[in-house]
């Protein structure tokens, strides 16, 4: 089960967030604050794969991710997840972005936000 969608950009500032679970405002910027430190510390040539961090369920949940130009889209899954479907659904999300704004970009995720939230809610 997918339990959240976050997308930062390489500064670590959050562009889009989506807890799937009820989590309180300040420990989902402490998430997002560590699940930033864990993925943008990770070499280009390693999977995008990794355990969540100790705010994230640790070994019980996956983070999942994949890095375009400026922005990082992670899921946060459990370990029921595959990690293969996930990287395919970033890549179909991102796709469905770049229809949407033909060349998805930052600025598109800052100032169309209801259409992202459409787009996550929706697809």
């Amino acid at each position: 089960m997918i339990k959240a969608i976050l997308v930062f950009n390489n500064h670590g500032k959050p562009r889009l967030s989506k807890f799937y679970v009820h989590v309180e405002e300040e420990m989902q910027q402490q998430i997002i604050k560590e699940t930033f430190h864990l993925v943008s510390r990770r070499d280009d040539n390693v999977c995008n794969f990794l355990e969540g961090g100790s705010l994230i369920g640790g070994a019980d949940y996956k983070l999942i991710y994949r890095h375009y130009a400026t922005l990082y889209f992670v899921f946060c899954v459990d370990s029921s997840e595959s990690e293969l479907g996930i990287l395919d659904l970033i890549q179909v999300f991102v796709e469905t972005l770049d229809k949407c704004f033909e060349n998805v970009c930052e600025l598109d995720l800052i100032f169309h936000v209801d259409t992202v939230s459409y787009v996550v809610m929706n697809e």
